[in-house]
């Protein structure tokens, strides 16, 4: 494969992923102290999944048939980054509205959602052997989120508004880098077909008993995923471990996790491994519920190094055995419907539930604090507005009641975060998570192994038959 053309597939995988690692694990961080309440986040977390149903579907018509795929993704990061970028004006007014600014997170969304499928369209029209090259292209996008982590925790933006710059700078870039890349020409030809871009050629599968019941099991074992996206960072944060960087660790686990995949799966089978996924989604949520309440590090952090497996073992897995299963004509149309029923409908509704299960177990003491944390910080911003005016003597009394302010906030914003009940908060996605494997053991009966041959589950996962990776 040509050389610059890898470089720029990958710098263009590893751009677009940085962009959202810029901002959307440690969001809360920051959110929560300028008046976000759980079913705040619960929106913010919302709008993302409702976006993933909606927009793709008209942006991939758009790149199909109308506009160069490089130029829809820029011109969508671009508008991105205005979205972002007044979302940010919105944070730093004096009474922040957050139905206003997950309003515009909702925008955000319509545009951002869509750029991972074009990234794979981009991509695919330009290599000669996918099998063999993406993977190895894609392990890029996670480098990229791990590496926005990194640089939150280093700069120490990892709980500041500086995060959603982050996002809108690099957003911008990215958006002046996607004219740079390879011209990559509609080629739809004929009349849109609807039933094909809603997916109903693929609801027969679901006539498979084995399928069906797979899909109602992703699709419960993704309503606990919600919990871990929108509340884990605030346990770090409580734990004092570096944000950005131990929530990053989960994506350095699903890279190893993809590397061992292969060899597990040729023993284990489809059935094993998909439960394999979704107890580590169990045991994730339990040792949350345990480490968190008396802030035991090295019980958060396996929880989130967990990431890896639930990941791999079920997401990969799962995508794996869809492709399998589905007739040829209809497995992209099977792709999207799971993508709709579990990182849509199931992230959606998990998002809700999550930000109830938080609001019914953040009891009052904690909400007092939280109002604190809102009124020390307005009152930094106003004293550092009068710094910028006062004569040297001034400025040195306002430092000091500036540091002192900074102080108290610190401290309130700790016994908000320890005040809430973290054992019944990660209790109920544990609970769910059990279910979920319970229903699957018990009800899937599909032993066949979707996997032809070996060297298929390696081409799928990205690593060689010989057992070293593709993605390295």
């Amino acid at each position: 494969m040509n050389l610059i053309l890898r470089f720029q597939l990958s710098l263009m995988m590893f751009a677009q992923s940085f962009v959202w690692g810029a901002w959307y694990v440690t969001a809360p961080n920051y959110l929560g102290t300028i008046g976000f309440t759980p079913a705040d986040f619960g929106w913010t977390y919302s709008v993302g999944p409702i976006a993933g149903v909606i927009s793709p579907i008209f942006v991939g018509i758009l790149a199909d048939r109308y506009v160069s795929a490089e130029k829809v993704l820029g011109g969508i990061n671009f508008f991105g980054a205005a979205a972002m970028l007044l979302a940010t004006v919105l944070m730093q007014d004096s009474a922040p509205s957050p139905t206003l600014i997950n309003f515009v997170f909702f925008l955000y969304m319509l545009a951002f959602y869509p750029t991972f499928a074009l990234l794979a369209t981009l991509t695919m029209r330009h290599i000669e052997d996918p099998q063999k090259h993406f993977p190895g292209i894609r392990v890029w996008g996670t480098i990229g989120w791990i590496v926005a982590g990194f640089v939150l925790t280093w700069t120490g933006w990892e709980k500041s508004i500086d995060m959603f710059y982050l996002a809108v700078i690099s957003g911008l870039m990215m958006g002046v880098y996607c004219f740079f890349l390879p011209n990559t020409r509609p080629m739809a030809e004929g009349r849109m077909d609807w039933r094909q871009m809603v997916g109903a050629q693929a609801w027969v599968l679901l006539k498979n008993r084995s399928f069906l019941i797979f899909m109602v099991c992703s699709w419960l074992i993704c309503i606990p995923l919600a919990f871990y996206q929108q509340i884990v960072s605030r346990v770090v944060e409580m734990a004092d471990m570096p944000i950005g960087q131990t929530m990053a660790y989960g994506q350095i686990s699903e890279i190893v996790f993809m590397v061992v995949m292969p060899f597990f799966f040729i023993r284990l089978g489809v059935k094993w491994m998909l439960a394999a996924g979704m107890a580590a989604w169990l045991l994730r949520y339990v040792l949350f519920a345990l480490g968190a309440p008396m802030e035991i590090s090295w019980m958060i952090l396996i929880g989130i190094m967990l990431h890896g497996v639930c990941q791999d073992f079920f997401v990969v897995t799962g995508q794996i055995y869809t492709d399998q299963l589905a007739p040829k004509a209809i497995r992209a149309q099977a792709q999207g419907m799971l993508v709709i029923l579990t990182l849509g409908l199931g992230m959606a509704i998990g998002a809700q539930l999550a930000g109830y299960v938080e609001t019914r177990f953040t009891p009052p003491q904690s909400t007092e604090y939280a109002q604190m944390v809102q009124d020390k910080g307005r009152q930094i911003v106003q004293l550092e507005a009068e710094r910028n005016n006062a004569s040297a003597d001034r400025r040195d009394a306002l430092d000091t009641q500036i540091a002192v302010l900074q102080a108290e906030r610190k401290d309130a914003r700790e016994a908000e975060l320890k005040n809430k009940n973290w054992t019944f908060i990660f209790g109920i996605p544990a609970a769910l998570s059990a279910l979920a494997l319970l229903l699957f053991v018990v009800l899937f009966r599909d032993d066949r192994l979707p996997l032809r041959r070996k060297s298929n589950v390696m081409r799928k996962t990205g690593v060689a038959a010989d057992g070293s990776s593709a993605a390295a």
